[in-house]
């Protein structure tokens, strides 16, 4: 499963990057590489800020190419491939009400909106395994209806303790424990 966000353009590394550049301050924007990867970002930044003053058309693709550059980086700190900016509006609904919970100091909204997620999609598989269930014996075809819908089931469920037991889903801690990239 891939939630990414931070590779859209109204993403979070993106609209560091908008503020760092609009304030002439990279600092704004180096705690989303590793320190290894600082100085590249330095010099873009740089290099950025020097064409920016060239015309508006030049302002557009300077800080383009520096938004690339920048997620580009970040995803390879941790060790996601990038493969281009994202529009903007394009990331899942629930990551936006992730940002939302943490602008808002609040994870109320996003947990309960989670559960309704979670139960609905339980009692959806679960009224499809109940209702060929009854079936089953009837013929091999309903019989593999049945269990169709059961593996369905009993996987979704799964994958919801999975999800929950994993662990870090993002970066260098993600690689440590094995678990899937989720952004």
């Amino acid at each position: 499963m891939v939630l990414a966000h931070c590779d859209t353009l109204d993403g979070p590394v993106v609209t560091d990057a908008r503020v760092a550049l609009q304030q002439q301050d990279v600092t704004l924007v180096l705690k989303w590489v590793t320190s290894e990867a600082e100085a590249e970002i330095r010099t873009a930044f740089d290099q950025t800020l020097v064409v920016r003053k060239l015309g508006s058309e030049a302002q557009a693709l300077a800080d383009r190419s520096f938004f690339e550059a920048l997620v580009r980086i970040h995803r390879a700190g941790e060790g996601a491939p990038y493969s281009g900016l994202k529009a903007a509006g394009s990331a899942e609904q629930i990551i936006a009400k992730a940002d939302r919970a943490l602008e808002q100091g609040s994870v109320d909204q996003l947990t309960r909106a989670i559960a309704d997620h979670v139960e609905q999609g339980i009692r959806e598989r679960f009224a499809a395994a109940v209702g060929t269930r009854k079936h089953a014996a009837d013929s091999v075809n309903q019989g593999r209806e049945y269990v169709e819908s059961y593996v369905t089931y009993v996987h979704f469920v799964e994958g919801i303790v999975h999800a929950v037991h994993a662990g870090p889903h993002h970066g260098k801690k993600a690689a440590e424990t094995g678990a899937a990239h989720a952004h």
